[in-house]
């Protein structure tokens, strides 16, 4: 069997295909559409059992496409060249202009492309620009879309084949038997309209392991089927839409990216095989050690995970002192919280502190899933609760003394509606969840409470670099001819920046349909 990189004889061929697309998150569904929809034969392989990816966790399924035609239709006012001075604003030099402007400009044609098709619905999701003071942003939140509901009587096919939501898979809950929504909905809304091409086939329990490369030129992929090897043709082109590699330690340590596999919202099939198989044809990497981060709450399981509306409470760091604004887009957040423990002013488990308007429960309104039993939490030592802060202080290890002058001047902050130390409230995003208004409320209402927090992340952000069609790059600038990447497998256009929700969701979709749409114009 050839060898990944070498140029030796032509495998055995257990099948044929003019695309293979490994994953079936956002970008491997619409790569493998796009594909289908242009009268290519498909293989869409996916490691897991399930379809889905990490987009199917995403309770939005948003994409950030400004000035796509659902926004037309809304009547926003905004212009392609507004939404470019913004990205570049936050993203700067670090990834090419050419694939940052790719990005910014591609949304729109691929909306209109696909809304064409009756079954894949979109609509506005108001969701501001998380870089609400950079030149140019959309603080009303109109560059974002998102997938309509669908209800599973029309996919009824896929009601258990589709990830999440994650009470499922955390609870063992019962999976919805009403609507697909959110990430669900996107993928399931892929799913039921690739089932309208005979030239298309899906494959779960199918993860790609290694590239066959003849020549230089990738001619297919070798996959695993019922834990044997076979290699698989490619007569047009592979395109590589795997997800991250967030869910492997090892290669975590070998990057440097901060945090653990336990506390990635990734599923656990997400270890970094695509980026692997890629490396070894020959590609280039870049930003290997970045990831979409967000503050994580700890729960009893010991995973800290994505959380975010936070309608009270603030941080503190292990001295008892605030040490970041609690209200900032959670990348920006996470990112400042590894600033910090670089710096020795933070480190995990931080804490959030509350008072008791809203009972002992952390006041967090999006912890993605269901909260375990109060008790579970207390067992752990995750959750504190004390008649006074000063009691609260020697509870969780902090100084009693230095938390209980945080919360006076927090309250101080509140009382004035303002927070001059760390600017809570000051961005349309931090207002988001609180009607508009500085999310600034008092801890005064006894007993006082103490929820752990860590750090979490959305997926690794890092991969193979690519051309503006996805097209995937050797270290001299050359592409390898066949080879294609999109979303978290590919190195990501934002660089070290998170500028808007729906930026991960949008990556994969794009490219995977823009490297479709380069195999059919080279006329393979």
């Amino acid at each position: 069997m050839t060898a990944p990189g070498s140029s030796t004889a032509t495998p055995t061929w257990i099948q044929e295909y003019d695309v293979i697309v490994a994953g079936s998150g956002a970008g491997g569904v619409c790569g493998a559409y796009t594909a289908a929809r242009e009268g290519l034969s498909v293989l869409m392989v996916e490691a897991s059992d399930k379809y889905g990816g990490t987009t199917s966790y995403s309770g939005g399924g948003g994409v950030w496409f400004p000035c796509n035609p659902v926004l037309q239709r809304e009547g926003v006012e905004d212009s392609l060249d507004d939404a470019l001075t913004y990205y570049h604003s936050v993203v700067g030099d670090r990834t090419p202009m050419e694939l940052q402007e790719t990005y910014v400009r591609g949304g729109t044609d691929l909306i209109e492309y696909l809304e064409k098709d009756d079954k894949l619905k979109f609509a506005a999701m108001p969701w501001p620009d998380y870089f609400g003071k950079a030149p140019k942003a959309k603080t009303d939140g109109m560059r974002h879309i998102a997938p309509r509901p669908l209800g599973v009587a029309k996919a009824p096919a896929y009601k258990d084949l589709v990830r999440g939501p994650l009470d499922v898979e955390r609870h063992g809950s019962e999976t919805p038997d009403n609507y697909y929504i959110g990430g669900r909905a996107l993928i399931a809304r892929f799913l039921n309209a690739i089932d309208d091409y005979p030239n298309a086939t899906k494959m779960l329990n199918t993860p790609l392991v290694d590239l066959v490369v003849e020549d230089g030129v990738v001619t297919g992929a070798i996959v695993e089927i019922d834990g044997k090897r076979e290699a698989i043709r490619a007569r047009c082109g592979v395109v590589l839409a795997a997800g991250g590699f967030e869910a492997n330690d090892e290669l975590r340590a070998t990057y440097g990216v901060p945090g653990t596999a336990r506390d990635t919202m990734g599923p656990n099939t997400n270890q970094g095989l695509s980026h692997l198989a890629g490396i070894a044809a020959g590609a280039d990497t870049d930003l290997m050690e970045q990831a979409w981060w967000s503050p994580g709450l700890t729960h009893p399981d010991g995973r800290s995970a994505f959380a975010l509306w936070f309608t009270g409470g603030i941080f503190v760091n292990q001295d008892g002192e605030r040490f970041v604004n609690e209200s900032a887009p959670y990348d920006r957040l996470g990112r400042e919280v590894l600033r910090q423990m670089d710096a020795g002013t933070a480190s995990l488990p931080f804490w959030m502190i509350y008072d008791d308007t809203e009972g002992e429960q952390p006041p967090v309104k999006a912890a993605n899933f269901e909260f375990y039993p109060t008790q579970d939490y207390r067992d752990k030592g995750l959750w504190h609760t004390a008649d006074t802060l000063e009691e609260l202080a020697t509870k969780i290890g902090v100084p009693a003394e230095a938390l209980t002058a945080t919360v006076a001047r927090f309250n101080e902050h509140v009382e004035a509606g303002v927070d001059p130390d760390f600017g809570r409230g000051d961005e349309a995003y931090d207002r988001a969840f609180s009607g508009g208004k500085p999310p600034l409320a008092a801890i005064k209402t006894g007993p006082f409470h103490a929820a752990a927090f860590g750090l979490s992340d959305l997926g690794t952000k890092g991969g193979l670099k690519t051309g503006v069609a996805g097209n995937v790059l050797r270290a001299d600038g050359s592409t390898i001819d066949g080879l294609y990447a999109a979303g978290n497998t590919m190195a990501a256009p934002s660089g070290y920046a998170y500028p808007g929700g729906g930026n991960p969701i949008g990556t994969s979709m794009l490219f995977s349909h823009l490297a479709v749409r380069d195999i059919v114009a080279r006329g393979k």
